[in-house]
Formats: C-alpha cells, structure tokens, sequence
C-alpha cells in the first residue's frame, strides 16, 4: 500500500509536497487527463486505507475514494490535454502539459512534485521522479485516482453524445467493441488520428475514395 514515506523524505509537513499522475496516454480517442494533491500531515488513517493506485481499486471503491478526496480533505487541481494538443505535440508531451495545467489550479504553488514515472517533466518546481510512484506515494496515488475518475466521468459524457464506440465502458480504449464501431460508424473528431488503429482506418477510407 501507498505511504507517505517519499513526502516525508521531501521535507513534508514542513514543506508542500504534491503528488502528480495522469491517466489516458493509452486510448484512440479522448483527452489526457492529469491530477496533483497536496495533503495536510494529519490525514485520517481511515481515508488513508482507501488510497491506493487507482488501476487496483474496483469502480465502486475508486468512486468512493474521489469522492473523500474532492471533499475538502486535500488540496487537488485537475488538468488536461485535449486530442488536438496530443496529435500536435505527441501524446508524451500532452501528458506533460496536462500536468502543469493541473499544478497551476492547486491554490498555491508546492516546494516539491512527486511524478509518477521516469520521463522529467518540465515544472515551475522542484520534481522528482518516481517509477511505479501510484504504488509507493498516497500523494501520487490520490491523484490518479482523482484524474482516472474525472476522464471515465468525462468519456461517459461524450458517450452519450457518441453512443456507438461505448466509452461509458470502454474509456476510449481500442477494445473489440470500438474497434468493430469504428469500422461501421467511422472516426470521430474525439479519435486520436496518429493512433494506429485510427490512421489505418482513415488510410483505408482514403483509399477506397481515391
């Protein structure tokens, strides 16, 4: 389970230590979605216990979580990167610029960043990588809980406008399911279109045009 133990080894509770993860490089459509939590020092062992990496949580308990964590027990602030930015700038740099847009709505600015993962992101503070960092840090854990549920949320909100690729269910993700609706209903502007399965499809398209 997740500690606080790289918070502490950052100088926490003397000084801001903030915890940031995104969620969404992976799917053929949909934005990147990033969070960064801040927790006071004294944090009550029982929201502790329901922190852990958001993939290990079931639906109803990363719900639960969320739902402790946006009430008012942490500082958070919630960025993204939308599909455009992602086909522009490629979807590691998008991830990125999620980030900073997610650390620039906490209220104030954090001494130190925990990042999960090893690619250095560019930060108005000091950063510090950590591999596997939803695993290790409650701060990092948190957040991706926080941006795994705000991008399900939001994908369930374009689902109902684009109800044929089933992004209630599938988060955007290349499953069977959209792959076949991609297929029979076509690319959406909401598809990433230098993803694989998305630019053989439009190659495809283009050909049987020409």
């Amino acid at each position: 389970m997740p500690d606080f133990r790289y918070e502490y080894e950052n100088g926490a509770p003397e000084r801001f230590v903030a915890g940031l993860d995104e969620v969404g490089r992976g799917p053929i459509a949909g934005p990147v979605v990033a969070a960064c939590v801040i927790f006071p020092h004294d944090l009550p062992l029982s929201l502790q216990s329901m922190i852990d990496d958001s993939k290990k949580l079931s639906p109803m308990r990363r719900l639960h979580a969320f739902q402790a964590l946006t009430g008012g027990v942490c500082h958070f602030g919630v960025g993204a990167a939308s599909v455009h930015e992602i086909e522009t700038l490629n979807v590691g740099k998008a991830s990125h610029l999620a980030m900073r847009r997610a650390l620039k709505r906490l209220p104030f600015l954090p001494h130190v960043a925990l990042v999960d993962g090893k690619a250095r992101v560019d930060l108005p503070c000091e950063v510090r990588m950590i591999i596997k960092g939803d695993q290790s840090s409650l701060s990092i854990a948190a957040a991706s809980i926080i941006a795994k549920v705000t991008r399900d949320q939001l994908m369930e909100k374009l689902a109902r406008r684009y109800d044929a690729y089933g992004w209630e269910r599938n988060a955007g993700y290349g499953t069977a399911t959209h792959l076949q609706a991609l297929k029979s209903v076509g690319v959406c502007r909401h598809h990433r279109r230098g993803f694989a399965p998305v630019s053989a499809m439009l190659a495809q398209a283009e050909r049987l045009g020409a």
